[in-house]
């Protein structure tokens, strides 16, 4: 009822689902209903490739979707989430033109580089990060080296420490 009624609100508007409840139950045949109802989905808090897989078959055939896999909880957990963006990417590819990989939950500017490189269609990155990209991008090493131990005086400096 919910993603009816976000549905109506334009035809911009893609409705957020998680692949599962806050039960753990699986949402893939309510993704599958209301993406073959012509309901465009972002499918959300995916984090494995078997969520991945089990998505874009949902959506095969049916409205424009986004997969939008935590790329960076993946790598919250110290795994790298690059070998399971790149095999989602090739998924996603297979299931349709209108099927979409977003890296979401970006920690680092690199990962707008990562996301780059894998090829992936959307990137979620939050404004600290953005302007960090700005004001770093292609920065030179000895420079950001210099400028970390300017930092570093000046942070002892106006703790008044003094041996």
């Amino acid at each position: 009822r919910q993603a009816h009624e976000i549905n109506k609100w334009g035809s911009n508007v893609y409705v957020k689902i998680p692949i599962t409840n806050s039960e753990g139950q699986s949402t893939l045949p309510l993704i599958h209903e209301l993406s073959h109802q012509n309901i465009k989905l972002n499918v959300t808090a995916l984090l494995t490739l078997e969520q991945v897989a089990g998505t874009c078959e949902a959506v095969k055939g049916g409205a424009p979707s986004i997969v939008s896999v935590f790329a960076g909880r993946i790598a919250d957990t110290g795994r790298d989430p690059m070998p399971i963006m790149a095999a989602a990417l090739v998924m996603c590819k297979a299931a349709g033109r209108e099927v979409e990989l977003l890296w979401a939950s970006t920690r680092e500017v690199l990962n707008l580089i990562q996301a780059d490189q894998v090829g992936c269609h959307i990137i979620t990155v939050p404004a600290d990060i953005i302007k960090k990209f700005v004001a770093m991008a292609d920065s030179p090493l000895d420079q950001v080296s210099l400028d970390t131990v300017r930092m570093f005086k000046k942070d002892a400096d106006s703790a008044g420490f003094k041996l």
